[in-house]
């Protein structure tokens, strides 16, 4: 596939990022993933699904912050346009327009809540914003899941999966035991 981003696409790209970006304050880059699947993949198919989920692979495979997939869905969406030159210019806009915003905010609303830190508005937004980020991170699973979701035939991984989570839930055995178990269950051909 190869066609050119003109200016109105650069904005729309850069707006898009700009307004997810101050969902991340507090939750992380990973809870905008399905706003910016919905964006890229469905409704401007700049990204097949394939590109997408491979861009969240690699940049959780890769060591440093789980915001690289930024930079990667950024650099993909460029690289359709078979311009190495403009996949730079596009994963920096992803990238700068996700930071920029959420930091400025971070900056500011820590130092005032660090200031202000026994209020009870200050107290409850830090109570109320556990299940929302939860919330996010769910939806953000279940649409990396989703080309993989058949119960029927993949009934072995929705059992690992959700004896990982209880015990996670209820035990305090490491969450590199339990990525290990599942890496040899996988080995063996069991999963």
């Amino acid at each position: 596939m190869s066609w050119s981003l003109n200016l109105s696409d650069w904005w729309t790209l850069a707006w898009h990022f700009l307004s997810l970006s101050l969902l991340t304050v507090g939750s992380g880059a990973l809870t905008i993933a399905p706003q910016i699947h919905n964006f890229l993949v469905d409704e401007q198919q700049w990204l097949s699904n394939a590109q997408f989920t491979t861009s969240i692979t690699i940049a959780q495979a890769a060591p440093g912050p789980n915001m690289l997939y930024i930079a990667l869905v950024g650099w993909n969406v460029g690289m359709a346009t078979d311009s190495w030159p403009v996949a730079s210019v596009a994963m920096a806009t992803a990238l700068i327009a996700v930071v920029l915003p959420s930091a400025i905010v971070t900056l500011a609303g820590t130092r005032w809540a660090h200031r202000n830190r026994n209020l009870r508005a200050v107290r409850s937004f830090k109570f109320g914003m556990a299940p929302i980020t939860t919330a996010l991170l769910i939806a953000t699973g279940w649409l990396l899941m989703a080309p993989y979701n058949q119960l029927g035939r993949d009934w072995r991984l929705w059992l690992v999966a959700a004896v990982t989570a209880a015990l996670v839930w209820r035990t305090r055995i490491h969450l590199l035991w339990l990525l290990a178990a599942g890496a040899l269950l996988g080995v063996l051909g069991l999963i």
